[in-house]
């Protein structure tokens, strides 16, 4: 009887030490908040296309109808600095709903945003080149990067910056019902206020998804949707290409009242920023207080 009990004992001494074995060569999982930003934005980056999903289960309202439709924000770039081609009508809808993604064009300024569903590593060096440049921006942050990023995002404050809001979860803000959208936006302000004792301005939806409904009832709760003249694929930290892919790809398509949208997970962002301000600045570019596309939105109605 002691005879098996000791087998049995050993038994387990060998099971456990295969199991730690197994945990330990085990590829870590990505934290969900990296999942979802594997397809960060379904627009088109370089060609314009009118890109509304026909599909009825896309719409919360179940109805395949131009004021529920989801819409991919899309742009087509324009060359040697002259302005980007939005979708057929966007730039219509998006001045209705007191939304843009331009600055004002008849002045060579650029406004820079950082998108952050999580933290790379990489946005304490990026604070640091904005500061020495004195240059603001709008970081658009999610629910679990406000709960896990405190330092961070006082520093964004501290430092003269704006803290966008780019909703709890990352949801595409179409395909939820009204109580789920207004949710998504002010649950993730609401928070943010009980920290900061501030509230957000700037909405950036999740993967650039609208309809005129999700522009029309955030409009209604306050918020500025800023969308954007200039993107590319860097979210993908599996495909950082070096610090002089990203300068060439942000500084060949500068353009006046661009609103440039980076994203703060990309090491390729975070190398060439400095780079990139200087280029900008030496070519007569300014890069313009982000707080003033608040009252350009809105033409000057608080």
């Amino acid at each position: 009887m002691r005879k098996l009990g000791q087998h049995f004992l050993l038994l387990i001494i060998v099971l456990l030490g295969a199991v730690a074995v197994v945990l330990f060569f085990t590829p870590r999982l990505p934290d969900s908040t990296v999942l979802v930003f594997s397809e960060e934005l379904t627009g088109s980056l370089s060609e314009g296309n009118e890109n509304i999903d026909i599909e009825p289960q896309y719409f919360a309202s179940g109805i395949n109808d131009s004021y529920t439709g989801l819409r991919s924000w899309g742009i087509k770039r324009g060359k040697n600095g002259s302005l980007p081609s939005a979708d057929p009508g966007a730039p219509e809808l998006l001045s209705k709903y007191n939304g843009l993604y331009l600055g004002d064009t008849n002045k060579k300024k650029i406004y820079l945003t950082f998108d952050e569903g999580y933290e790379n590593g990489y946005t304490a060096k990026i604070l640091d080149v904005l500061f020495e440049h004195k240059v603001n921006a709008i970081f658009f942050v999610t629910g679990p990067y406000l709960e896990q990023q405190k330092e961070l995002i006082r520093r964004m404050i501290d430092e003269g910056h704006a803290v966008g809001n780019h909703t709890v979860n990352h949801k595409s803000l179409p395909r939820l019902n009204d109580r789920e959208l207004e949710e998504e936006v002010v649950g993730l302000d609401r928070k943010f206020s009980q920290k900061y004792g501030k509230n957000m301005v700037f909405l950036r939806p999740p993967k650039g998804e609208y309809s005129e409904r999700s522009l029309e009832i955030t409009s209604r709760l306050g918020y500025v949707n800023v969308f954007w003249s200039f993107a590319y694929d860097d979210w993908m930290v599996n495909r950082q290409r070096g610090w002089q892919y990203a300068y060439d790809k942000v500084t060949q398509n500068l353009h006046n009242g661009a609103i440039l949208l980076l994203h703060a997970v990309s090491k390729d962002n975070a190398d060439a920023l400095d780079k990139i301000i200087e280029y900008a600045e030496a070519n007569g570019y300014e890069f313009g207080d982000v707080f003033e596309l608040q009252e350009l939105a809105r033409g000057g109605k608080e």
